[in-house]
Formats: structure tokens, C-alpha cells, sequence
């Protein structure tokens, strides 16, 4: 995130605090529940280059968060849960629902203690080349590259660009103009190649990347026998569907189901879209989990659940947890629905 919307968005945070408007807001916008997003939950890391930092909160700030939550009156529930209560229209008390994507390792180590401490249920979402050991973790070998390098060419646009990276300040700055650039290109086939070319490069090693980062298989099973994990789907190489072939867009969801049943024993019937928003996941991709029988699928989507989702539960929205945004006043303008309200300019569901 380009900090200039970093500063934009913590302002929106402030200003909706501080005045009091998301508790002015929140009998409108607080809906039915909360389904809340993390990625990383591990110690926060030393540098002031880290541009995936988003993706990550300490494991303070998930306990604090659960407390917070808990303080608030809110049930924290399960993903099965959330589906039980949108089908049968089960409205009475306002809930939160924790999710996990990509399966890192940190989450073992760092957050299912608190999970189980807490006794709160989460959802897993598992992309099965990761627990394999040969995931490209593309937005992860991006910054790596450039922490570590002095100067990166690239072919971008049909003509060879260099970008110094002597500072933090062009490291920054590096890291935003190829990751957009990557992120605008038609097909993932054309992205990952990119990359690829870039860590060969640069010598970084991709699968290392992901068997450093990644939980196995026989860790995730440990973490799947605990009745508060509710292991779901997350494709098999956490493509963004939206910009691959109908065909592959089946297979991926399809084979990681397969996949997750082979190697746990366990029917994954939830869903989470790599990337999940607009552009990685639409009503191709919202049709075709239906399709596969899945019982929910969360995107990236901002947003909070109302009664209306009963009828669009493969499209659900969440909200994110953001390594940025580490404040419990965050947190109560995030849960109130103020902030997403405003976003969405109070569009309740945005399922197309």
C-alpha cells in the first residue's frame, strides 16, 4: 500500500473515531456479523522496508483483538456457523468469525495458541501447492528481490526499465511500481513468469520461499484435528481465478478440494478466492463454487454480513486485519461496519 493511501486511510480511522460517527453509524451499518481476515500472526519483524506488512499482525495485537470483540458482546463462531445463521436466518446475537488464508507456519506457532486459549473457532484456507512445498509466493520473492538488490531490471512493457534500489525510500517505491504492473497484466500465466524471471535473476529461490514460510501437510493435520479449525479451500496455486481460463478456474477449486481430502482426510466445504477481490474473483468464479456444492466462499471484498447474503453466499465479504492498522479504535470503527459502509457507499451486498 503506497503510503500515501496508508495516510489517507488512517485518517478516514481517526476521523470516524474520534467524532464519534461509527457509533452514530453503527445501528446502520453494524449488520449481522463480522467474517475477519488474517494472514500472518508472528512478531512484529525488524526493517523499515516491508511492503507485505499488511499481511501480518503480532500476536498481541490478535489477542487484543479477541478480547476486544468479546468486550464488545459479539460471539466469535465458527465458519459452519456463519452459514447455519445466514441459511436459517438466525439474526439474534451479532457474531465475528475468524479466517486464516495461505497456511503459513507462523499461524501454528503464534496464533492457534491464542485461538485455543481464547477457545475461539477459525477457518484455514489451504492452497495445496503451499503444504507441497512448491508454491510461488510471488508477492513474497517481489520483496525479497528488492531488499535485497541495489538496482532490478525488468522487461516491462516491451522495453527493459531499471529502478535503483540503493534506499529504503527506492525500495519503497520499486517494490509499488512492479507490483501494480504485475498485478495490471491480462493473465497470471504472464505474471508469474515475470516474477520468475526476476528471482532467478536475483537468486532467490522460490520454492525455499515457500518451504520456509509454509506449513506441511502433517502440520496443518495436527492443527485440522482440533475441533476449533475448520480447514477449507484456497485453489491449488493460489491463483487469481479471474484472470485464468473457466476451464482451470474448475480445476483449481476442484483439485484442491481433492487434494485437502487425500492428504487430511477432510471434506473441505468452504471456499476463500486467492486474492478475492474484483479483479481475482467475479460472478464466473461466484457460479462456479456454487456449482461445486461449496457451502460458503469469502472474496477480499470489504464489507460486513447482513440478512441479504443468505442469497449470495459465494460471494461473502470480509474484512481485513491490516499489519498498518494495529489499533483497537480501528478495530471498533472496523467492526461497527462504519468504515466499509462508507466504502461501499452503504451498498449492503456487492456480489457483482
Amino acid at each position: 500500500m503506497a503510503g500515501t493511501n496508508k495516510t489517507i486511510v488512517r485518517a478516514g480511522f481517526e476521523a470516524l473515531y474520534y467524532s464519534g460517527a461509527y457509533r452514530l453509524l453503527q445501528p446502520v451499518t453494524a449488520g449481522i456479523g463480522v467474517i475477519l481476515t488474517l494472514h500472518h500472526v508472528r512478531p512484529a519483524r525488524d526493517g523499515a522496508f516491508q511492503p507485505n506488512r499488511l499481511l501480518e499482525v503480532t500476536p498481541e495485537f490478535l489477542d487484543e483483538a479477541i478480547a476486544r470483540v468479546r468486550a464488545a458482546g459479539l460471539e466469535t463462531v465458527s465458519i459452519d456457523e456463519v452459514h447455519r445463521r445466514l441459511v436459517s436466518g438466525d439474526h439474534g446475537k451479532r457474531f465475528v468469525c475468524f479466517t486464516v488464508d495461505d497456511a503459513y507456519r507462523d499461524i501454528a506457532q503464534w496464533a492457534h495458541p491464542i485461538f485455543e486459549r481464547h477457545g475461539v473457532p477459525y477457518a484455514l484456507y489451504v492452497p495445496t501447492r503451499f503444504p507441497d512445498g512448491a508454491g510461488e509466493l510471488w508477492w513474497v520473492a517481489l520483496e525479497t528481490v528488492v531488499a535485497r538488490a541495489e538496482r532490478v531490471t525488468l522487461t516491462m512493457e516491451g522495453a527493459e526499465k531499471s529502478f535503483s534500489c540503493a534506499s529504503t525510500e527506492e525500495k519503497w517505491a520499486t517494490y509499488d511500481t512492479i507490483y501494480w504492473w504485475l498485478r495490471s497484466l491480462p493473465t497470471e500465466t504472464a505474471l508469474r513468469a515475470a516474477v520468475a524471471d526476476l528471482a532467478r535473476a536475483h537468486g532467490v529461490d522460490m520454492a525455499e520461499l515457500c518451504r520456509d514460510l509454509c506449513m506441511s501437510w502433517e502440520e496443518i493435520g495436527a492443527l485440522a484435528a482440533d475441533p476449533l479449525v475448520t480447514i477449507g479451500a484456497h485453489t491449488v496455486n493460489h491463483v487469481m481465478l479471474g484472470k485464468v481460463p473457466a476451464e482451470a478456474v474448475r480445476a483449481e477449486m476442484a483439485d484442491g478440494v481433492a487434494q485437502i481430502e487425500a492428504r487430511l482426510g477432510v471434506q473441505a466445504r468452504h471456499f476463500a478466492y486467492p486474492v478475492g477481490d474484483r479483479v481475482a474473483a467475479g460472478p464466473r468464479e461466484f457460479a462456479t463454487a456454487g456449482a461445486l456444492g461449496f457451502k460458503t466462499a469469502v472474496t477480499t471484498r470489504p464489507g460486513v454480513l447482513f440478512p441479504e447474503h443468505r442469497a449470495h453466499l459465494m460471494a461473502l465479504p470480509r474484512i481485513s486485519l491490516n499489519g498498518e492498522f494495529q489499533h483497537r479504535r480501528y478495530l471498533d470503527v472496523l467492526l461497527s461496519g462504519a468504515a466499509t459502509a462508507l466504502w461501499t457507499r452503504f451498498r449492503r451486498v456487492d456480489a457483482a
